[in-house]
């Protein structure tokens, strides 16, 4: 989408906090949809999608009220072939509205089906590890060859707790530390988002926590890992709509897929420090993009790059390279002179560690 510029200050524009990948009991999570939505309203965020493997459950989506705070529970899902050894390709579906899992022993096929019914596909967890000591497979994504879905997964909660165990013992510290497990998006995951870009393909990229709260046992001891609450205060994919939510669930629904569509969206790691009110927009002398648009290069682009505070190092990456880097400065800019795809990554300090705060999606600059 290109905004023209003589209208871009009256476009409304607002943010949503958006919780993705998650599951219930319907698959293998341990709470209901009530008590997600209800941990989600608790948690501050405005909206929740539960992805539940291989079934879709129809009729849940609703709200979650209290006094002035509402949030919307949405229903998709996770599908994958759970024939095939090990079980690679997972995708989430949102906004198709239908079961789909029949498609799963077919990725491209898949994709095509959800796309015909108006519905977004992601790539989830692309790259994993095994995890061995729990007989945890490397469940990544290894069909790159097929084409039309909608974006990646370019974060997972869960998968990156699986890359930090190196034994039972870390196992059983991050089950009690859990803020202390997330660093960054898995740097494969960050090469193939940029290797598609620069080969002229416009792939979104959201965060997801991958939520299960799983109910474990040492002994005597009981520990639930991760409660959806901590996951709806870490990883969350944050979209830039039009309007807040109105209360009518038709039309919330639909803003918020075609944000998640078009790449309106950044994703924050908001345990640290929130990444609520970080923007990134370009202008040329007729037109503003942001995040997820295309804007043509007409005597040069102006970035502007707005951070929630200023203790945090912001880079500004093309094509894959970074081309400037500022540090504790909230507002950045950046005259561009050449075509590109263009999107910021910031790093903030954390818990003795440099980690991942906000990675937005990109905006891409074409020649007129």
């Amino acid at each position: 989408m290109i905004i023209p510029f003589e209208y871009a200050n009256r476009q409304p524009m607002h943010e949503l906090i958006l919780n993705l990948h998650m599951h219930s009991i319907y698959s293998d999570g341990s709470g209901t949809h009530t008590e997600i939505g209800q941990a989600a309203l608790k948690s501050g965020i405005d909206a929740v999608i539960v992805t539940d493997h291989n079934v879709f459950i129809n009729g849940l989506d609703q709200y979650y009220q209290s006094d002035s705070r509402r949030v919307l529970l949405m229903t998709g899902e996770e599908i994958h072939d759970p024939c095939r050894e090990p079980q690679k390709n997972h995708l989430l579906v949102f906004g198709a509205g239908q079961e789909l899992s029949l498609y799963a022993n077919n990725p491209q096929q898949l994709i095509d089906k959800a796309t015909n019914l108006d519905g977004l596909t992601f790539i989830a967890h692309p790259f994993e590890v095994s995890l061995p000591i729990f007989d945890e497979e490397d469940i990544s994504w290894v069909d790159w060859d097929i084409q039309g879905y909608t974006g990646i997964e370019l974060w997972n909660g869960f998968s990156e707790f699986k890359s930090v165990i190196q034994s039972r013992f870390h196992a059983i510290f991050y089950a009690f530390f859990p803020q202390f497990v997330a660093r960054s998006p898995a740097k494969a995951a960050l090469q193939k988002w940029d290797e598609l870009l620069t080969k002229g393909l416009q792939v979104a990229a959201i965060g997801g926590t991958d939520a299960h709260a799983l109910i474990k046992h040492l002994g005597p001891v009981r520990r639930i890992i991760f409660p959806y609450n901590f996951h709806f205060r870490t990883i969350n994919t944050h979209l830039i709509v039009p309007s807040p939510l109105s209360g009518d669930l038709l039309d919330d629904r639909h803003m918020i897929l075609q944000a998640l569509r078009e790449g309106h969206a950044f994703i924050g790691y908001d345990l640290p420090a929130s990444t609520q009110g970080f923007r990134f927009s370009a202008q040329s002398k007729e037109h503003l993009a942001i995040m997820g648009d295309t804007i043509f290069l007409n005597g040069g682009v102006t970035f502007q790059i707005k951070l929630p505070l200023r203790h945090a190092e912001c880079r500004l990456i093309k094509d894959g390279n970074v081309i400037k880097s500022w540090k504790n400065q909230e507002v950045c800019t950046y005259i561009a002179s050449q075509p590109g795809v263009y999107r910021v990554e910031c790093y903030i300090r954390f818990l003795g560690l440099e980690r991942g705060w906000i990675f937005s999606n990109p905006i891409y600059v074409r020649e007129p």
